[in-house]
């Protein structure tokens, strides 16, 4: 590119079952642009978001790209949500047409030489959430999910973690990702039949509340048979009554409660543009983070050419809101900071534990096991 401003596509959804989500991830990618173009652009040089809503439709999402791709010039993207999206676009960069910056949690086993994963992976979230339930909770597990990819890659690694711990699963449920209240009372059913020691839930987008109001509306409780995800985020608790998930668990590698100086500016900036009650969720986080390193990539390169923006965010590290971040150069996923909470009866996530290292990614479950985890469970009294 030769003067003018850098453009970059934008792949989030802002209707479909997943906008919830998606939304607050591109919220927070705006929010890194306008950041990024206060301080002066990249080398004095604006940066242009290009968005179109892909409807959270894995064809339109390919059917956008390749428009960015093709017909406008964009060499970078950001986003995709849903791993069966993911899918869909990555075919698109072959032969370095581009760069994807994917900013979701998803179930690990994927590679390519043109993406960059800034969202966690199962030994970065679900690995933790199964040592602090299986110690905690019990060992009784029962898998709901909605019905695609990633909730099924998610579960099978979770089935190795119950094992490994000679636990069991008891039974695993899928349902569709607009599920209704039919197939959801059915799901609570089985749920009762069973009377688990956990509930594994896997469910995304608009199911996730309709799911946990139908599962407090049953008389089931939390103190002995708490939901326990990687799934459900602040975006999720927003749809939902006051109360209706206190007692739940869930991990992942930021919550808006952290309580850390970098975590509380960026939450107030995300609200001060968005609304004093906006939920910022982990995949906004990482939306937001990984824009700042393209910028910082690109202000390296000189280019948006992606075989050198690709190498040059291998050298760079960030302090993202969750803490120092940076991208494995083997394997292109990034370092990440794990942590569990428990919602309470305001629906915040409130850490209830916070190891307070920077995990190394492993998409590919090489050697996880339970019993390697060193650092203790400290219950929290206050968020950090």
């Amino acid at each position: 590119m030769i003067g003018g401003a850098w453009r970059v596509g934008l792949l989030y959804s802002t209707t479909g079952v997943t906008a919830n989500i998606e939304q607050t991830q591109l919220n927070a990618a705006l929010l890194a642009i306008e950041e990024i173009n206060a301080a002066g652009g990249v080398l004095g040089r604006p940066v242009e978001p290009l968005h179109v809503d892909g409807g959270s439709n894995p064809r339109r999402f390919r059917d956008i790209a390749a428009r960015m791709l093709g017909l406008e010039g964009v060499r970078l993207l950001f986003g995709c949500y849903m791993s069966s999206v993911r899918k869909a676009v990555l075919p698109l960069i072959d032969g370095y047409r581009g760069v994807l910056f994917y900013p979701t949690f998803y179930e690990g086993f994927e590679y390519s030489p043109q993406a960059i994963f800034t969202g966690a992976v199962p030994n970065q979230n679900a690995f933790q959430l199964a040592k602090y339930v299986l110690t905690k909770h019990g060992q009784r597990v029962f898998f709901i999910a909605s019905n695609y990819s990633y909730p099924y890659e998610s579960n099978r690694i979770m089935a190795d973690f119950v094992t490994q711990v000679r636990g069991k699963v008891v039974d695993e449920v899928y349902i569709a990702l607009n599920a209704g209240p039919e197939e959801i009372s059915r799901a609570i059913k089985r749920i009762r039949k069973h009377s688990p020691d956990v509930i594994f839930s896997t469910i995304v987008g608009q199911a996730t509340a309709p799911f946990y109001e139908a599962y407090r509306e049953a008389g089931l409780d939390p103190a002995t048979m708490p939901i326990a995800s990687v799934a459900t985020s602040e975006a999720d608790i927003a749809e939902m009554a006051p109360g209706v998930a206190e007692g739940h668990i869930a991990a992942a590698t930021f919550f808006d409660t952290l309580a850390t100086p970098a975590a509380r500016a960026f939450v107030a900036a995300y609200r001060a543009r968005f609304g004093e009650n906006a939920p910022v969720p982990s995949a906004a986080e990482a939306a937001y983070f990984q824009m700042h390193l393209a910028a910082r990539a690109l202000a390296r390169a000189g280019t948006d050419e992606p075989q050198r923006i690709i190498a040059e965010i291998k050298a760079i590290e960030f302090d993202a809101p969750q803490g120092r971040v940076r991208v494995d150069a083997e394997n292109h996923h990034t370092y990440l900071w794990p942590r569990v909470a428990r919602l309470d009866a305001k629906g915040r996530f409130q850490i209830i534990w916070n190891p307070g290292v920077r995990v190394k990614p492993d998409p590919y479950c090489i050697a996880q096991s339970l019993d390697d985890w060193s650092a203790d469970f400290v219950e929290q009294a206050e968020p950090f």
